[in-house]
């Protein structure tokens, strides 16, 4: 036999493993609301090739490849545990279990590491919790797929409409064309299901979630008790309305708190999700998720502040174009946004750096921030040059950084990539707050320079979620549980 055909014996092997493994992960999710993660990665709905390849990406971070081979025994075990609501990380089950010397099986293992998701320890379903989108733009719909995505056994997130301007008399055909936009998506691909149309109801039905389309020109306008929808978490994605006086206008019947996708101004809480989540009081009904550059700068902000210290810094930010520049020259209220996004880099505002201070306001150091739009639609950089409390070396942050991504309470917040040709689109659909580009890091001595890539579309709107899912309760617990 050939190398090469041994290779295509392993692959073909694998594979069928990767087969066998689908619908074990599928009725862990879909009976029990058990999320299985590989190093923070979702392996739910993924196909043979996808979860083959979240294996091999491990490689990047742990230095070595995950084989199927390792990680089926742990999912296995798992179906035979009385397993409770959580998310349970099978790459860091076989990574744990490498180290251990106490010479347990790995259903033993598997029974003690997962034990606080399992018997008297787990977590009851709850009942679903509603969902309403106000606005249906990029974000909107980004997070209409992951509540679709997400609804696993229907008892957790439950997307029950969308608010979106009036559609007066070509109601039907604005309702089918928004359809078509949550259907297909120039950047994100194909939606990873069914949708139906039915307009009778004003409703968009999307792999058996019925969607309540309600068309208002205002938050005043609408009941939304009226459709059934009680106790809501209200997601405002028009960014009309910044601070608590205009987003209170949300708080209408059957809506219990309004979050915000932009950066809140005055009182409102800026939260991002794995840095201050655990700050909000639960009386707090309205609140912010900041921005999708803060998001991608804060977590590695902390991370390196806890590490290193640091004393000051500057986030310089490459950003994709967004759909408040035009397309050619035009009246723009922000002098240069209104020259043609697609043909120019654009100097431009980013409140990123001043947002820092709401979110880590134990930080003491001062931080500016500048920012660039560039023509590409999708996926930016921030650019983090910080002046550290001491000095170090450049193998020693990245092994922080990386062992961070790995293992830390940051661990969904922050990816590591050390391919030497990545590039801005391979980053699109990233779930990751930022991701640490080990090539394109510089350490001088107490400076260190971070590239830090970010989806600031499906990146952000994975953070807006994992926030609306913890002041929900039904953000459930990750065994094994990371580092502190």
């Amino acid at each position: 036999m050939t190398v090469n055909d041994d290779s295509f014996t392993n692959w073909k092997h694998r594979e069928e493993i990767a087969e066998s493994m689908i619908p074990m992960i599928g009725k862990l999710h879909r009976e029990r609301d058990v999320t299985v993660l590989l190093h923070s990665r979702s392996l739910v709905n993924k196909s043979v090739v996808s979860i083959l390849k979240t294996h091999r990406f491990a490689r990047q971070i742990a230095g070595e490849e995950l084989s199927v081979t390792e990680t089926l025994p742990f999912l296995q075990a798992l179906t035979t545990l009385d397993l409770g609501p959580s998310q349970i990380d099978i790459g860091m089950l076989a990574a744990m279990y490498k180290t251990d010397d106490r010479g347990l099986s790995v259903a033993d293992f598997t029974a003690e590491a997962v034990a606080g998701a399992t018997g008297a320890n787990k977590i009851e379903g709850r009942q679903g919790r509603d969902v309403v989108l106000y606005g249906f733009g990029r974000i909107g719909r980004l997070l209409a797929r992951l509540l679709i995505e997400k609804a696993g056994s229907g008892n957790g997130l439950r997307l029950r409409a969308i608010v979106v301007r009036g559609g007066g008399d070509r109601a039907g055909a604005d309702l089918v064309k928004r359809a078509s936009l949550l259907r297909r998506d120039s950047i994100h691909g194909q939606f990873q299901g069914t949708i139906t149309v039915d307009e009778a109801n004003s409703t968009i039905v999307a792999n058996g979630n019925a969607i309540k389309v309600i068309y208002a020109d205002d938050p005043s306008q609408v009941d939304y008790t009226a459709y059934g929808i009680e106790d809501a978490i209200l997601i405002d994605n028009t960014g009309k309305w910044r601070d608590r006086a205009g987003l209170s206008q949300h708080l209408r019947p059957g809506i219990d708190k309004v979050v915000l996708t932009a950066p809140g101004k005055g009182d409102v809480p800026n939260i991002v999700h794995g840095v201050n989540h655990d700050t909000i009081k639960p009386e707090e009904r309205i609140l912010s998720c900041a921005s999708c550059t803060t998001n991608a700068i804060v977590p590695p902000l902390k991370a390196m502040d806890d590490e290193f210290g640091v004393r000051r810094g500057h986030v310089e930010t490459v950003h994709s174009f967004t759909n408040d520049q035009n397309l050619l020259d035009n009246y723009h209220k922000s002098d240069r946004r209104g020259r043609s996004a697609p043909l120019n880099m654009v100097i431009t505002e980013t409140g990123a750096a001043s947002a820092v201070a709401k979110a880590l306001p134990g930080l003491k150091a001062r931080i500016t921030g500048s920012s660039i739009r560039v023509p590409v639609p999708d996926v930016s950089i921030a650019i983090l040059n910080l002046q550290l409390a001491r000095e170090t070396t450049r193998e020693e942050v990245l092994d922080h950084l990386r062992q961070v991504s790995l293992t830390s309470p940051l661990k969904r917040q922050i990816d590591f990539i050390s391919a030497p040709d990545a590039v801005s689109s391979d980053f699109i659909g990233s779930r990751h707050a930022s991701i640490v580009d080990a090539g394109a890091t510089k350490v001088d001595g107490d400076n260190a320079i971070l590239y830090l890539w970010y989806d600031n579309e499906f990146g952000y709107s994975c953070q807006v979620i994992r926030v609306v899912q913890y002041v929900s309760g039904v953000e459930y617990p990750t065994f094994p549980a990371p580092a502190a």
